[in-house]
């Protein structure tokens, strides 16, 4: 039976450890993952949210980043990936559709926007010479782009996720914003997923119940949940482990403390 896997509590630090993979959750969809040769790749990268009160912090010391990676065009998920791309000159990872509009709306850097880093669903991409391979994979939600000020949202393509497989390290599911579909169990067709990355809040995605039914569906090694705590989403870490075990589901679950680097 499935449990709450509890991972030794480590210290922050700026990179993995040499031959190991490094995960830091920052709250929401927001994580940086760095691989075992020191690449950085930072997902959905909202730091300046309010279940992370170093994030204004984080975000003036940021001085690494070879790719960002964006799901969809809502807020909460595009964050600061423009200011962490003026920063550092990461390449920007994210649908044509999408990235088109972080460009032309947002501001993200034109040059770092680079045709052998763009993709779609059903697509895959190798990127940082063969670092990390990049799959596009669908979401059911919505994406639009929005500015202070502006009187209505832009068009930003279609919602999705990314499964990640780094070289010589794992491979990770990132669900994005999403509800439950039953073509998420053709994902570990494809290659077996170590770590899946999903949202449980509720009310704008899938919440405990239907997450639980997507982690059986996907079969990872580990699940860790994200997307909760904010905006009042009644979905907690709690109910989603009440969820699985329910469904007697044997994936262990991870509740990742923010900020706090965990190998993987």
């Amino acid at each position: 039976m499935g449990g709450i896997v509890s991972w030794g509590t480590t210290q922050p630090s700026q990179a993995a450890t040499p031959g190991g993979t490094e995960l830091v959750w920052y709250g929401q969809s927001a994580f940086k993952l760095t691989t075992p040769s020191g690449k950085v790749l930072w997902l959905d990268p909202w730091l300046q949210n309010p279940a992370n009160p170093e994030g204004k912090a984080i975000l003036n010391q940021l001085d690494r980043a070879d790719l960002v990676l964006v799901t969809h065009g809502h807020n909460d998920h595009v964050g600061d990936a423009v200011a962490i791309g003026q920063k550092t000159g990461a390449q920007l990872v994210a649908t044509f559709d999408l990235a088109n509009a972080l460009v032309s709306v947002l501001g993200y850097p034109k040059e770092q926007l680079q045709f052998p880093a763009l993709g779609n669903f059903g697509g895959q991409i190798s990127l940082l010479d063969g670092e990390v391979e990049v799959a596009f994979v669908p979401a059911v939600h919505s994406s639009t782009v929005s500015t202070d000020g502006s009187p209505q949202p832009f068009y930003a393509g279609n919602p999705g996720g990314f499964w990640i497989k780094v070289k010589n390290g794992p491979t990770l599911y990132h669900t994005g914003d999403t509800d439950l579909f039953g073509d998420m169990a053709l994902i570990p067709k494809f290659g077996p997923v170590d770590l899946m990355l999903t949202c449980i809040g509720g009310k704008f995605t899938m919440g405990p119940d239907r997450a639980a039914e997507a982690v059986e569906l996907v079969r990872p090694k580990l699940v860790v949940p994200m997307h909760y705590g904010l905006f009042s989403l009644p979905g907690t870490p709690e109910q989603f482990a009440a969820a699985l075990k329910a469904r007697r589901i044997t994936t262990p679950m991870k509740v990742m403390k923010i900020g706090v680097p965990e190998q993987i």
